[in-house]
């Protein structure tokens, strides 16, 4: 794994922890940025090629996506450099050896995040009791099973459209990236009328300017299906679903999909941020200049921390979702009024909401002692 340090400023990180057991191929890093609100809620992502720059980088994100949310929570990401397609016995060992390694870290609370799922939190829970995002026979929320995520960016959506001219119905609709956030935010917004006319995974993408059929593209990735073997739309290249016209693109996936190098062939009219850091800022600027509204992922993406919180608070499922809707209405529209008010980008209105909340939490606690 990379060790590139993270910057330190005067919000964090206060804790980055290096987790090596070469005899167990076991590589991996926790970054906790910032526990000025209370213990450092983030997930845990497994892949291959994560990097402890890369963790910094999220943790920050969920730093302030937190703060933007109004939960009582800091925010921290832990990762494992590892294939999550491992076998299950050799996929459970890392995670338990990274959880128990972690045991007396408790100002960190383990999610679940790409490459891991409620069955991953299910082994956290169980060797050292600090999780959420567990499977609902545990007592938790299951957030990929309820759609967390995706229900909070069709509420982002929903306010966004109405401060770019966007109308839902008919609106057509492409996502990068259809995995567990990808899928709910596809489902959710065709239920209010728009069409998916493009999907993507690590394999391809497949586009259908009439429509694909969002139930069945659903229904054929949870039976364990690529895009690849789907009979519906065209095939095409992975990357080309960054050019395909749309009205709303929601990029689901990884950190950086949309850079300086490419944002050119960016055709959407709105952007909702349903991934981790998707768009860089030098990109998200650039898409400000040209008219195009970006709503970021520290306010569209908070839907999945929201439940988890909930959850770890013993609320149930139907006020975990009540408060999704609220608090991403809310923000989505304090942010992009801000934005607008003082002529800046909707991502520098919300870093602003963040550290303000930040700020408050952290002249009131003595936060960075321990």
């Amino acid at each position: 794994m990379q060790n590139l340090m993270p910057n330190f400023d005067q919000l964090g990180p206060v804790k980055v922890i290096h987790v090596h057991v070469p005899g167990a191929g076991l590589d991996g890093v926790l970054v906790v940025d910032n526990v000025a609100a209370g213990p450092a809620i983030g997930g845990l992502r497994m892949a291959p090629d994560v990097s402890a720059l890369e963790a910094a980088r999220l943790a920050r994100s969920m730093t302030l996506k937190n703060a933007v949310a109004g939960i009582p929570h800091g925010g921290a990401k832990a990762v494992i450099a590892a294939d999550p397609r491992l076998p299950q016995q050799q996929k459970q060992a890392l995670v338990r050896a990274f959880a128990c390694a972690l045991r007396g870290e408790r100002d960190y609370i383990f999610g679940p995040d790409m490459g891991t799922n409620e069955t991953v939190m299910g082994w956290v829970k169980d060797e050292i009791g600090r999780a959420t995002g567990l499977p609902r026979e545990l007592g938790g929320i299951p957030l990929d099973e309820i759609g967390a995520a995706g229900w909070g960016v069709r509420h982002a959506a929903e306010v966004a459209a109405g401060f770019c001219g966007v109308r839902l119905v008919g609106a057509r609709l492409a996502v990068q990236g259809f995995g567990a956030v990808g899928k709910h935010a596809a489902r959710s917004l065709a239920e209010r009328g728009a069409v998916l006319v493009a999907a993507s995974d690590s394999g391809c993408t497949r586009h259908d300017p009439k429509g694909l059929d969002v139930a069945n593209l659903i229904a054929f990735k949870d039976a364990g299906g690529e895009l690849a073997d789907y009979p519906g739309g065209e095939k095409l290249d992975r990357e080309a679903v960054i050019g395909v016209e749309c009205d709303i693109w929601i990029p689901a996936a990884r950190p950086d999909v949309i850079r300086e190098d490419n944002v050119g062939r960016l055709r959407a009219r709105l952007v909702i941020e349903g991934a981790n850091i998707p768009i860089t800022e030098g990109a998200e600027r650039m898409l400000h200049e040209r008219g195009v509204l970006c709503v970021p992922d520290i306010v569209a993406n908070a839907g999945g921390v929201i439940c988890a919180a909930m959850e770890y608070a013993g609320a149930s499922q139907t006020a975990a979702l009540a408060a999704i809707e609220e608090k991403l209405r809310a923000n989505t529209e304090t942010t992009l009024k801000n934005a607008r008010a003082a002529n800046i980008t909707p991502r520098e209105a919300a870093i602003r909401l963040g550290r303000s909340r930040l700020e408050t939490a952290m002249s009131s606690r003595r936060w960075g002692l321990f």
